[in-house]
């Protein structure tokens, strides 16, 4: 371990724009579940009738169900860990050039992070399918005391800005991040198992344009053969001894 983190600080000490892709397993220690594995959010609620796009346009209340129950207790309440101060200290000592996430928690707002790409949207956005008009977390589990599915003020339905499965990728969103991971010269992967496409292209483009790719994860991945280093180890751990 400690080798490893003496070789990422060299990589980190001769880089100039790092990009870190976080995933499930970074917003794990701040007490968010992971969706796949033993365990995972997954194993519990199927995704194709909980988390997709058709089901949710037919009748929203399987999604609004798994939000009050397992998503809006724990967002709620979830802090970020020293993963995510960790990414602050490293962007205000000017390494950190993109932060490119799969976690749709808001944490790394929360910690102070500027620069965040989110490629699968964000639980704490709440708009209105009708009008636009937004509510916060608090106000949408308040109405969720009263009506199942929510709605908003004009009788639109509500949605959280989280990507559901059948949904495209925000563009936007989408092209930062192709164009972050193609400009930076070092890219750094965080908790993420990289088996979500497009999201898990993000390494390959940098790879393919002269970065190095570093993978901290607990588990292998399928792109640890690319990577100059691997760790299977908590990303918040190696992050804290990366900063010190």
């Amino acid at each position: 371990m400690d080798e490893a983190i003496s070789k990422l600080k060299k990589f980190v000490e001769k880089s100039e724009r790092i990009v870190a892709f976080t995933g499930a397993g970074f917003s794990a220690e701040s007490g968010i579940s992971t969706f796949r594995g033993a365990g995972g959010l997954w194993s519990k609620y199927d995704p194709d009738i909980y988390a997709n796009i058709n089901v949710f346009m037919q009748d929203s209340t399987y999604y609004w169900n798994f939000f009050k129950d397992e998503r809006y207790p724990v967002i709620k309440n979830a802090r970020p860990n020293e993963g995510h101060y960790a990414l602050v200290e490293l962007e205000k000592r000017g390494k950190l050039y993109r932060v490119i996430t799969q976690n749709i928690d808001g944490l790394h707002q929360e910690a102070g992070l500027k620069e965040v790409i989110e490629l699968h949207g964000n639980t704490r956005k709440i708009n209105c399918l009708s009008c636009g008009k937004t509510y916060t977390l608090d106000e949408t589990y308040e109405i969720l005391q009263k009506e199942l599915p929510p709605k908003c003020l004009c009788g639109g339905n509500l949605k959280t800005g989280t990507v559901l499965f059948g949904e495209p990728l925000p563009q936007i969103a989408l092209d930062m991040a192709k164009l972050a991971s193609k400009n930076c010269d070092m890219f750094i992967v965080l908790g993420s198992s990289l088996v979500v496409y497009p999201a898990a292209s993000m390494p390959l483009i940098a790879k393919r344009n002269g970065a190095i790719l570093v993978i901290v994860n607990i588990d292998p991945t399928p792109l640890d053969d690319r990577a100059d280093l691997v760790i299977n180890d908590s990303a918040s751990k190696v992050l804290s001894k990366l900063i010190k």
